[in-house]
């Protein structure tokens, strides 16, 4: 599941506030339309939360309505997929760190180049600004 930064339950404790904790290590669910980064579209690279790793170009971000940050594609080998135990959805994380970002869906009508929407929770990204 980790890739090359792995981390005990304490250490990460230690470096993430209880909110990302739950979502990050334990899989959790920000609240539709809380996140500062649904409606957020500057220009930049949105990073794992827990750590560091580009994730998605601020180009690939798009409007979905569905009240969590929305990117169509991530950058390539960052972010792994493996399918819910109940078949559904499909799970995205980190693949430097593990890190529980959201779920990706498929065939939704969005009229992006993948017909993707990663459903990431703002709490599992950091943004940072293009220079």
């Amino acid at each position: 599941m980790a890739g090359s930064v792995q981390k005990t339950e304490e250490e990460w404790r230690a470096v993430l506030s209880p909110e990302q904790f739950r979502i990050l290590r334990e899989k959790g669910t920000e609240a539709k339309f809380s996140g500062e980064y649904d409606k957020f579209f500057d220009e930049g690279v949105y990073s794992c939360a827990g750590c560091g790793t580009p994730l998605y170009k601020s180009t690939t971000k798009f409007n979905s309505g569905c009240g969590w940050p929305a990117f169509y594609e991530g950058f390539p080998a960052a972010i792994n997929r493996s399918p819910d135990p109940d078949g559904r959805r499909t799970e995205i994380t980190c693949a430097a760190c593990g890190g529980h970002l959201g779920h990706v869906f498929k065939g939704e009508g969005y009229k992006t180049p993948t017909d993707e929407r990663h459903c990431v929770n703002s709490i599992s990204i950091k943004f940072f600004p293009a220079v």
